[in-house]
């Protein structure tokens, strides 16, 4: 039983220790990589309305120009395109 607590004191703290270090490499290679958080987006994702459980609506912004776009098991398909809107309208 004191072997058992043994190894759960100092094996816990290790693999916790372990999980945090992979998370923060992760975040660098990331940033290596043009993905830093916090970037700029160009693509943006405006509205999304499920119509079925296999058809989802979306509203993507790209480029001043919203796309709507259908999202289903066989991929998207382009539905209708137009100008941005401003924030306020």
């Amino acid at each position: 039983m004191i072997w058992y607590l043994l190894k759960l004191v100092v094996l816990l703290p290790l693999i916790g220790g372990l999980a945090w270090g992979c998370l923060k490499l992760a975040q660098k290679a990331q940033g290596r990589l043009g993905v830093a958080p916090g970037a700029a987006k160009r693509v943006r994702v405006i509205e999304t309305t499920l119509l079925s459980p296999t058809l989802k609506l979306a509203v993507i912004e790209f480029a001043g120009r919203e796309v709507l776009v259908a999202a289903s098991r066989n991929g998207l398909t382009r539905l209708a395109e137009a100008p941005a809107r401003e924030v306020g309208e």
